[in-house]
């Protein structure tokens, strides 16, 4: 609808009251996935553009029209939305006064990025452009290797330090000379101003001369140079080396060098540039987007994959931002995503900041009055404008009940007005320029939403610290008029905002210049369109208003603090089951394949009902194949820590089923143990016991110990309070009394069930390792998150590895190692520890990828202590196995399995396993000595190796049949 249109008016408490139209669907405009280009503002300095024209006409580009008037504007909305790019651009500039110029950022180059000038110096030179001076730093690791390699010299460390003699010293310098003066040239090509800086700046002493030479730490910073670089307009460039009080030059680290850099200038941001683009997660190979010290920094510390260098820069990096006032924080990025960390909300490599806590008070009294008067004195729009005073903003806030949200330092500070029966609204939210910029702002309202299914609130058009289009993307309706705007959510019907806005202007919760109310029929104006969103990262659906309301989406930012709204309570209006109330399960982590495969085994059970469902990736969308007993769809939710603990103290969850990432899930078992502990045995689910966790990770299924996973020792030393969930072999009984059961993994379900009658029978050499040779299809690599399909549809999930990529071959991963290989060797220790099993060294695994989609097939050598025939070890697994209805034995006879389907013969092939719930095994074959034998087993990957596992054990632990909800094949 055109802005000229006219709105029908309804009488309402005897005035026209205009009606009230729904902020309409709008689908955001994603940004093409195509190669970004680098661009550059012209600034003040127009002359900057020559040298910076040439370089681009070199990459094919229209120079004459790129930089030609104010095109260096909208070059940079290219990188991110206008509001966002504004927004940082604002608070970068503003962080630094010509008495102190370097406060924007130091950036630290590490010598690997130095060997891509082109790409560094046009990252670099973009900040130039639009006026920031960020003090560079450089390193040059690689290059003094290959220097002194070609010298004859070899390097020498210590503790990870570099030993350095006077020959090294006399290298290092020379290098970093060189590497400080290709990088001033490159930048000064494109027409960047650039300084050298390669002493001066650091004082040191020797940080231990007889250990480690001529190595230095930093004692004095002297910045005098570096401010006069950029009181000159150009860009310092450093170098690591320092001097010492006696004129000695001493080699520091340059990672050492760029956190005492950053203690003495405070910038707001510290950028490390590397070649790799961020930080990654040991286990998954994930790049971990955000980092918050206060919340997560111990927890990260003992997790088993952060360790040597990680651990060492986790430590640097907590050290210095220790040191800084909380509005800095530490970026790990490549040299060509440096703009979009800085000038986005999604950023692009690992942010690291030190965060904070929310907190609810409902009074003044709990954040302090001074503090809270002070807030208001600085921040209201009102206040500000002299249209009203802290003294009226006081006297208005008893009036009603009401609950104040922020953060700890109060860079966010809402009040919700909340009388009972009545719709609440937010009558303040008042934020600073670093709650914007960490994105506190988008936490302390998630905190809302939690608490309000419904809410109103105002907004003045003219406010710079919270600005239009941020309400525009949270709410589902809204009215404006000269300048004044009335926004909301959770309000499903025209006729409902009518009633809730008579109600607010009888009771005077709500100015009356904000409400859609008036002396005539006067229409006001439509909404304006909405301007494009945030960049993509997460979704929510929205609902607007009428029948042909469509939904739209919100793109997300980096939070800092996590909290997400929860639906209505499933144990409310849960449909009966055979005279029953069906069990409540929660999903965690339910985007990948595993997740799809456990929620269509659920949408069969008898006895359980998906209650939760949670993805910060698909929060607010519906979930796709699922229906409740009462017919009625999922949404999926972004469930926090905290909710998570009150659903558990509530007791409204029987299961939890963690289908998470290695090393995510400890923050939220931590959760559902101190919801069951808080929680009284009457309130608790499952008849006192609590609500039952299964995690589907690696993080519970053995104890990580140097000694080998066969060792006495490291089998008797194993935690119990993990139960290991492969009833097949392990027992069914002590899953039935568990709360906490491991799943184990696909590989090592596989491969347990074809050593373990060997092992309990003795018949493992203890000298020998069985080596296991396994293919997988590529599902089992996972997912990642790609754009919706369509504008404002949910994001989809894609294959990480995919048969075309393969090009229908085969390729091996963690050769060696692998963490299944430990899980496999751990857990058959336990089966027989006379048969000297424990103390030899394990199984020998070999992964392997191929270019199907699911099911894997194991081929197993196993040398043996005794001679033996096939009939012998196949009459051995038909008694182990016998009555187990997921487990498949093969016959000898080849014509026997044929008669049974089973497309493989004597061996198990793809079609035996794929889309199958069950474990098959077959071949049988022993070597002529009658000293080893070969069996081939497979399984479905997310089946049996994963969603049909999970759905046993969480059967047996909620006292229901195994197999209830699983499609058991007869034999």
């Amino acid at each position: 609808m055109q802005a000229s249109a006219r709105i029908p008016a309804r009488i309402v408490a005897g005035q026209r009251l205009l009606a009230v139209r729904s902020l309409p669907s709008r689908a955001r405009p994603v940004l093409a996935q195509t190669q970004q280009k680098r661009y550059m503002q012209n600034g003040a300095q127009t002359d900057r553009v020559s040298g910076t024209g040439r370089y681009f006409e070199s990459r094919g580009w229209d120079v004459g029209r790129t930089f030609g008037g104010d095109t260096i504007t909208r070059l940079l909305y290219s990188i991110g939305t206008k509001r966002e790019v504004e927004r940082h651009l604002r608070i970068f500039s503003s962080s630094s006064h010509p008495s102190q110029p370097a406060k924007f950022a130091v950036i630290k180059v590490g010598g690997a990025v130095l060997n891509d000038l082109d790409e560094l110096a046009l990252s670099l030179s973009f900040l130039y452009r639009v006026g920031l001076y960020p003090v560079i730093l450089h390193g040059a690791g690689p290059q003094l290797n290959d220097i002194m390699e070609s010298e004859g010299l070899v390097p020498d460390y210590i503790d990870g330090i570099r030993v350095t003699d006077a020959k090294t010293l006399g290298v290092a310098r020379r290098v970093f000379m060189e590497e400080n003066l290709k990088l001033v040239a490159a930048l000064e090509k494109l027409g960047t101003r650039a300084r050298p800086i390669t002493s001066g700046v650091f004082t040191g002493d020797y940080l231990d001369k007889e250990k480690y030479g001529l190595v230095g730490k930093i004692t004095k910073i002297d910045k005098r140079p570096i401010e006069a670089a950029i009181r000159a307009g150009a860009l310092p460039i450093l170098t690591s080396l320092a001097e010492s009080s006696e004129g000695q030059i001493l080699n520091v680290n340059a990672d050492i060098a760029a956190g005492e850099l950053a203690k003495e200038l405070e910038p707001m941001k510290i950028v490390f540039l590397n070649d790799k683009g961020g930080l990654f997660h040991g286990v998954t190979g994930e790049k971990l987007d955000v980092i918050n010290l206060d919340e997560e920094y111990d927890q990260l510390m003992k997790e088993p994959w952060v360790k040597y260098g990680t651990k060492l820069k986790l430590r640097e990096f907590k050290e210095v931002l220790d040191h800084l006032p909380r509005s800095s924080s530490v970026a790990v990025i490549s040299a060509d995503g440096l703009q979009k960390e800085l000038f986005t909300d999604s950023g692009a490599g690992t942010l690291i900041r030190r965060g904070y806590k929310l907190f609810k008070h409902d009074s003044i009294e709990g954040i302090g009055a001074d503090r809270f008067r002070q807030v208001v004195h600085d921040r209201d729009p009102e206040v500000l404008s002299g249209f009203s005073s802290v003294t009226q903003v006081l006297g208005n806030l008893g009036k009603t009940p009401y609950t104040i949200y922020g953060d700890e330092p109060l860079d966010v500070v809402a009040v919700v007005s909340h009388p009972p029966g009545e719709i609440p609204i937010m009558t303040k939210l008042l934020s600073s320029r670093q709650g914007a910029l960490n994105n506190i702002i988008d936490n302390v309202f998630d905190k809302i939403k939690k608490d309000h299914k419904k809410l109103f609130w105002t907004a003045r058009t003219d406010d710079e610290a919270v600005p239009r289009q941020w309400h525009w993307e949270r709410a589902e309706g809204s009215f404006t008029r000269n300048g004044k705007s009335l926004f909301w959510y959770g309000v499903s019907k025209v006729e409902e905002v009518e009633q809730a806005v008579k109600t607010f202007e009888q009771n005077n919760r709500i100015e009356r210049v904000y409400l859609p109310v008036g002396p005539s029929a006067k229409s006001a104006p439509a909404p304006a369109s909405v301007p494009s969103g945030k960049r993509e990262y997460s979704t929510l659906a929205r609902k607007a208003f009428g029948p042909k309301a469509n939904p739209f989406f919100r793109v997300g930012r980096r939070g800092y603090a996590s909290s997400a709204a929860s639906t209505e309570s499933s144990a409310a209006s849960a449909a009966k089951t055979g005279g029953e109330q069906p069990k409540r399960v929660a999903l965690i982590g339910a985007r990948g394949y595993t997740g799809s495969a456990l929620v269509k085994l659920l949408g069969g059970h008898p006895g359980l009902e998906l209650a939760k469902v949670s993805s910060r990736a698909l929060k607010g969308f519906e979930l796709e194949g699922y229906t409740n007993r009462a017919g009625k769809p999922i949404v999926y939710e972004n469930l926090s820590v905290e909710d998570i603990e009150k659903l558990e103290e509530n007791g409204e969850i029987d299961a939890w089923v963690l289908a998470l990432p290695n090393g995510l899930g400890a923050r939220y078992v931590g959760a559902i143990e101190k919801g069951r502990a808080k929680a009284s045995s009457s309130t608790r689910a499952n008849n006192g016991k609590g609500g039952v966790i299964v995690d589907l990770s690696a993080d519970y299924r053995f104890k990580t110990l140097p000694q080998s996973p066969f060792a006495a020792a490291d089998a008797e030393g194993a935690p119990e309070e993990w139960v290991y969930g492969l009833p097949e072999l392990y027992g069914r009984q002590t899953v039935q009394d568990a709360t906490r059961v491991s799943n184990p993994g696909c590989y090592a379900t596989s491969a347990q069930l074809m050593l373990a009658p060997l092992v309990e029978a003795g018949l493992i050499d203890p000298a020998s390792a069985p080596t296991i040779f396994g293919l997988s299809g590529y599902s089992g690599a996972g997912t990642v998150t790609i754009d919706p399909e369509t504008p404002g549809g949910p994001p989809r999930s894609t294959a990480k590895v995919t048969g075309e990529s393969l090009g229908g071959g085969v390729k091996g991963y963690s050769l060696t190692g692998h963490i299944h290989e430990r899980e496999i060797g751990w857990h058959l220790a336990k089966l027989n520890k006379e048969s000297g099993l424990q103390k030899e060294k394990g199984v020998a695994f070999v992964p392997t990828v191929a270019p199907w989609f699911s099911g894997i097939l194991m081929t197993a050598s196993v040398p043996l202590s005794k001679q033996v025939s096939a009939k012998n070890v196949h009459e051995l697994f038909q008694t182990k196995y016998e009555g187990e209805k997921l487990v498949n034995v093969f016959s000898l006879n080849e014509k026997a399995n044929k008669e049974k389907g089973r497309v493989g013969g004597v061996v198990p092939m793809l079609g035996d396993i794929e889309g199958k719930q069950g474990w098959s095994v077959g071949g049988f074959g022993v070597h002529s000595a009658g000293k080893r034998v070969v069996l081939v087993g497979g399984l479905d990957n997310l089946l049996k190796g994963a969603a049909t596992q999970c759905l046993q054990n969480v059967n047996l632990a909620l006292g229901l049949d195994e197999f209830a909800g699983i499609p058991v094949e007869e034999k």
